[in-house]
């Protein structure tokens, strides 16, 4: 099919009527947003600024001057930690490729993703990130990895849409997801805010969240703000009605009292405290790998009852690893997890020497030939970088621990590749006159090829015990959640250039699954023993996400997101608290299940990385987006960055958070006891100072400040 794209002209027309190919600024927040932040909403700031605006008018610019200068303490503080939190943050950004390849006026061009117009024909490769929603036109093997809008891992195969069939998600690829495998010609069908991607970011709340702290100091405000303007006009009237004669300096005498008695009624040094207290916890929180883009939410941090956490790369590694080895008739457990080369392969405890078992060599060498994808390695260590399908880089990786690289072998000679319909792909490497064939796949496919099986150094023909058992195997390690995939070779004395499918040499087994970060199942631990309730909301399927919950000690109810959608909000709300483990969620089931709990009277901390997790993270007490693989919206939105996409840091965090609000909880125990001490002091001394000739009012306006 000869494809020309558009042509310059057409492309700069539709730039004009579409707009550019960019998400509108989610969360985005300018310092005069900021700034405005420290003020708005904050009581306490108020009633300083009254009082400092009368003792002014009152001659009082000693007292006015100290209030003005609590007050630009208090906001600047506030302003300069948020303002670098918001920093800190904006360099994490990472989203959208910036370049893409496109076919204009018959030739293909590297535009700015941001000048894609619909009718754009682009060019998509291995590793890259889709810039736009797009149609496939053309495909070869193409493999997309969708977790960022859906929540599931798995990397999804697509392909052409027949023309009488309806355009269906498998003939689309979406702008934020990235090809895992293959290639592909596209056409762009919706760019920016008309994309899936943007249909999420546009369901984002834009309203400034109302947290806990902020209610608490507000209401002791107007509490302490109510009690001292009831004590001081009581005051006031008394000296009012005592005096023998009233003046215009009688007046302002009594006036300035009640504003003193105003001024004391509530802790001048309380938001000083409180700023410094947050500001100093939001510094060591920071060292732990948690950027605070609001102070305020550390101490409602402190406070949470419930904490929804996605699954994949928060829970888990986000990366396939190998567990499992089903050979020579036997189960093989394979240590380490993610993209790291070290690890052995053990048989009940004992460590097995690969080099001297011809059967685990063999499979170890198909996994790594059979292999499309490639890993590098970072830095002199043995971590890997994968380049292509997570599932193929975990079989690489397992070729690493026993030392076998693709680098060792000489160059594929052929290859038949994978599709959906095959379900099996093989390639071969020439030896002299003969092929050496290595042959992957789902087993029910690759098993019908397999005439031998490979046991230790013998070989021979497979029979239906063998068969029976492989299989059983095989529903063992699918029941545990774990995704296999099957193994066969075969020497080809045939010495035509192609060769066949046929006639194979089984070998065994691979089980991976992308498993639990290893300082998981402790933190989880610690959150239940301190009685906070973790949920898991993932897009897995509901087996998938019953194993890693298992494994990290989420146990109970399993509910799905088609189950979510059956209930109304008020029908949720009464059962969500008996539900451990949400699977199959989409983006509004997830906002909706944050409103059942918040609605039970639930502190709420919600974790996530992918758009599909904004709209909840926003809504959530407290939004916890991750640092390393989070979208550039769920970082915008949330009030908490993990550098280190780690779920134990969220519970370094809460310790904090506890910790500061204790300390919080202390300190207006202490200021408050002050307050009323000032109040009973001044208000005993007017009704007894003509008694006992005290001087009037006991206490300076000045002196209640210090």
């Amino acid at each position: 099919m000869l494809i020309s794209g558009l042509t310059s002209s057409e492309a700069n027309e539709r730039l004009r009527t579409y707009g550019f190919n960019e998400l509108k600024e989610v969360g985005k927040i300018s310092a005069l947003q900021i700034l405005m932040r420290q003020i708005r909403s904050n009581f306490v700031i108020y009633l300083l600024l009254i009082a400092a605006v009368i003792s002014f008018f009152l001659g009082k610019t000693e007292t006015s001057v100290v209030i003005a200068v609590v007050i630009i303490l208090v906001v600047v503080t506030g302003f300069l930690q948020e303002y670098k939190a918001e920093n800190a943050i904006a360099a994490l950004k990472q989203m959208i490729m910036p370049i893409s390849r496109v076919m204009r006026d018959g030739k293909e061009h590297e535009v700015s993703s941001k000048e894609i117009v619909p009718g754009d024909v682009i060019v998509l490769r291995t590793g890259e990130k889709i810039p736009a929603d797009c149609q496939i036109l053309e495909e070869n093997n193409l493999k997309v990895n969708e977790s960022i809008l859906t929540g599931e891992s798995k990397e999804v195969s697509k392909i052409i849409v027949s023309t009488k069939d309806k355009i269906q998600d498998e003939n689309m690829v979406f702008m934020g997801a990235y090809v895992v495998n293959g290639r592909c010609l596209a056409e762009v069908k919706h760019t920016g805010m008309n994309t899936k991607f943007g249909h999420i970011a546009g369901m984002i709340s834009t309203a400034e969240k109302k947290l806990p702290l902020q209610k608490k100091v507000n209401t002791i405000s107007k509490y302490m703000a109510a009690v001292g303007m009831t004590v001081a006009l009581l005051t006031g009237f008394i000296m009012y009605a005592r005096a023998e004669i009233v003046t215009s300096e009688t007046i302002v005498g009594i006036l300035i009292l009640v504003i003193a008695l105003c001024v004391s009624s509530f802790p001048e040094g309380f938001p000083v405290v409180l700023t410094m207290t947050l500001a100093a916890g939001m510094n060591r929180m920071a060292k732990q790998n948690a950027i605070v883009n609001r102070m305020s939410i550390i101490e409602t941090l402190g406070e949470t009852t419930v904490i929804c956490s996605d699954k994949t790369g928060t829970l888990t590694k986000g990366e396939m690893t190998v567990k499992h080895v089903y050979a020579n008739g036997a189960l093989y457990d394979v240590d380490g997890i993610g993209y790291e080369g070290i690890g052995g392969i053990k048989r009940e405890g004992v460590v097995v020497d690969i080099k001297k078992n011809l059967t685990l060599h063999y499979l170890f060498t198909t996994a790594v030939l059979c292999n499309d994808s490639n890993i590098e390695r970072i830095g002199d260590d043995n971590f890997y970088k994968v380049v292509g399908s997570a599932t193929e880089g975990a079989l690489l990786i397992l070729g690493a621990k026993a030392k076998i690289f693709k680098e060792n072998f000489g160059y594929r000679h052929e290859e038949i590749p994978f599709n959906s319909e095959r379900k099996m792909m093989s390639v071969s490497y020439k030896k002299e006159d003969e092929h050496l064939v290595f042959a992957k796949g789902a087993l029910e496919v690759l098993l019908r090829e397999c005439t031998s099986i490979q046991h230790g150094d013998e070989i021979r023909l497979i029979t239906d015990k063998d068969r029976n058992k492989i299989l059983a195997t095989n529903t063992q390690l699918t029941l545990k959640a774990l995704r296999t995939l099957s193994f066969a070779y075969k020497i080809d004395k045939n010495k035509n250039e192609q060769y066949s499918e046929s006639n194979l040499i089984f070998l065994g087994l691979a089980a991976m699954e992308d498993p639990p970060r290893e300082e998981v199942r402790k933190a989880v631990d610690v959150c239940i023993q301190s009685g906070i309730k973790v949920k898991m909301i993932t897009g897995d399927n509901k087996e998938t996400a019953q194993a890693i919950g298992e494994q990290v000690g989420i146990k109970g109810k399993v509910m799905l997101g088609e189950e979510i959608s059956s209930l109304s909000d008020e029908e949720l709300a009464q059962i969500v608290d008996t539900v451990a483990i949400f699977s199959r969620v989409k983006p509004e089931h997830k906002l909706r299940i944050v409103r059942a709990l918040k609605k039970n009277g639930e502190i709420v901390t919600m974790t996530g990385d992918g758009v599909n997790d904004a709209p909840a993270l926003k809504e959530a007490h407290i939004g916890v987006a991750m640092g390393i693989n989070g979208t550039d919206v769920s970082r915008s939105v949330a009030d908490i960055t993990l550098k280190d996409d780690n779920f134990a840091t969220i519970i370094n965090a809460i310790k904090e958070g506890r910790t500061i609000f204790n300390n919080i909880r202390k300190f207006v125990s202490y200021q408050l006891s002050c307050n009323l001490a000032d109040i009973i002091v001044i208000f005993v001394g007017v009704a007894l100072g003509p008694f006992y000739g005290w001087y009037i009012p006991v206490i300076t306006a000045l002196q209640i400040l210090f």
